[in-house]
């Protein structure tokens, strides 16, 4: 098992994709509500954009279901 945080949290796709979902990183992060967290995804995407990469090849836009009993917890 590593220690990097990065590589615990790291999900693959069925293409053998990396990538990591918002909702884990703004808690390692220590953003205390996901709505916090989504002007850092918002700055995230404007550099994207603005270093020439497409953001949709970068960014997707997913749902999660979220668990309530989870919900409380944050």
């Amino acid at each position: 098992m590593t220690d990097n945080i990065f590589e615990q949290i790291k999900k693959i796709n069925e293409y053998r994709k990396e990538y990591w979902s918002a909702r884990d990183l703004y808690k390692m992060l220590s953003y205390t509500e996901y709505g916090k967290f989504m002007p850092a995804i918002e700055r995230a995407k404007e550099a994207c954009k603005n270093s020439g990469q497409p953001v949709a090849d970068h960014f997707a836009g997913v749902s999660e279901m979220i668990n309530s009993a989870n919900l409380m917890k944050c």
